[in-house]
């Protein structure tokens, strides 16, 4: 029997869930096993069960962390001391910069299609979307509708979508980001 290597740092559940992430964007969540994240962080698959079950619950870990991110990201810019208009122009800015400055966190959140995890990526989402529909709901000028809400976020992911499929940081984008959001903040002011 082989002795025990020295572990030189104590395995964290960020740990693991940092590594997990870029496997999972890197190759899909299909050909990411609990033993390939064992190997990247040089660990046992055994130490890994340690902190998480199964690969779905590990997932699943992802998905609420980085909701609870985004989430974090409209808290913080509601409590701004901007007026009503600019919080909102700030919402929609701060759904594109977050998505294309955390790319692989974005693609946990919006872009995997896997059928074994789909479930998984139903309920964080409804309350982040909440959150996001009442900010722009009691930001606007009128009373937007629940259709007209779920454009403005289709169309801001779309822009995330076509960035981040280029690997562009938000930097290199931000005054196009900038006039996409005008562009809607016209549009929904002309639906007032």
């Amino acid at each position: 029997m082989a002795p025990r290597k020295k572990v030189e740092k104590e395995l964290t559940r960020e740990m693991i869930m940092d590594a997990a992430r870029e496997l999972f964007s890197q190759e899909g969540y299909q050909n990411v096993s609990m033993r390939k994240i064992a190997k990247e962080l040089d660990y046992s698959h055994g130490a890994i069960y340690y902190h998480f079950q199964n690969k779905a619950e590990l997932f699943y870990a992802l998905v609420d962390q980085d909701f609870h991110l985004l989430d974090l990201t409209v808290e913080r810019i509601l409590s701004l001391p901007l007026e009503r208009s600019e919080k909102l122009k700030e919402i929609l800015l701060g759904f594109i910069e977050f998505g294309l400055t955390h790319p692989s966190h974005y693609e946990i959140m919006f872009l995997i299609k896997d059928e074994e995890v789909q479930y998984h990526v139903q309920a964080a989402p409804d309350t982040s979307y909440r959150k996001f529909a009442e900010a722009v709901s009691t930001l606007s000028q009128g009373s937007p509708t629940v259709q007209q809400i779920w454009s403005i976020f289709l169309s801001l992911h779309g822009f995330v979508a076509h960035y981040w499929r280029h690997g562009t940081p938000y930097n290199e984008v931000q005054s196009l980001a900038e006039a996409h959001v005008s562009f809607i903040l016209k549009a929904l002011e002309q639906t007032a």
